[in-house]
């Protein structure tokens, strides 16, 4: 893999712009993300850390600029593509599980369609990885049975059974009620000192500082500054960094 022999980011964003019509959400954004980082995008509504995080995988076409994954550029669409994205695991907001099948059946399907895994491998790997984000118990059950907690760790568990270099993770604790919240982020604590390569767009200041390698801070669709946790939540430098923070740490 190139990532792993010349030193190269496994994930690279170079003179990303994107537009919504009239509004210019990603501006000029450069950033390098090595493998086994992990990166939280932190920043006001609007400031575009979604847009940023769904650009790595195409779920956001971009108007400018180039994404390499592993050191392939990111192709407009087609099988290419399919085969690129098949490398990056998306957490959403909402768990979006297939209600009809059983949870099981949810985890299992990407392999065995995609990866063309037999489905007794896609079914051992598939429970291995419910007992690791703590739903094993859930696997014969369908999504409307679980809590939102639940529904969470399963889509996180159907994001890692497609093998992914990278996990994308888009507030994904945003939807659930407060006491389910560290249900999903210990499981993503988990992963993160496995060595997980995560892109985390998040509220959850704890979690940055007890997980992340490195802070992103966006506003305005650009980023305003990139620090360690502790030198970021300590000592930002910017003064829109120093006024987000004194808003969200004080309550």
């Amino acid at each position: 893999m190139t990532s792993r022999s010349n030193g190269e980011p496994l994930v690279r964003l170079s003179g990303v712009n994107k537009w919504f019509g009239e509004l210019h959400v990603l501006q000029d954004i450069d950033l390098d993300i090595a493998a086994g980082e992990v990166l939280v995008v932190i920043g006001p509504s609007g400031s575009g850390k979604s847009t940023l995080c769904r650009a790595i995988n195409r779920l956001e076409p971009i108007e400018k600029g180039e994404i390499t994954i592993d050191g392939e550029r990111l192709p407009e669409e087609g099988k290419e593509l399919a085969r690129l994205r098949a490398d990056v695991g998306m957490v959403f907001q909402s768990f979006n599980l297939f209600a009809h099948k059983t949870i099981l059946e949810n985890v299992t399907l990407g392999p065995t369609k995609v990866r063309k895994k037999s489905k007794s491998d896609a079914e051992k790997r598939a429970r291995e990885l419910l007992d690791r984000v703590g739903v094993s118990a859930q696997a014969e059950k369908y999504p409307a049975q679980l809590s939102g907690g639940q529904q969470q760790r399963v889509a996180i568990a159907r994001a890692l059974a497609m093998e992914p270099k990278v996990m994308l993770f888009d507030e994904p604790t945003s939807a659930l009620d407060p006491e389910m919240i560290n249900e999903v982020l210990d499981v993503m604590v988990g992963l993160a000192k496995d060595g997980m390569t995560m892109v985390v767009v998040t509220h959850e200041m704890g979690f940055a500082r007890r997980a992340a390698n490195r802070v992103v801070f966006m506003d305005g669709g650009r980023i305003v500054e990139s620090a360690e946790p502790e030198t970021f939540f300590t000592n930002p430098r910017s003064d829109r960094a120093k006024d987000f923070l004194s808003k969200i740490l004080t309550h």
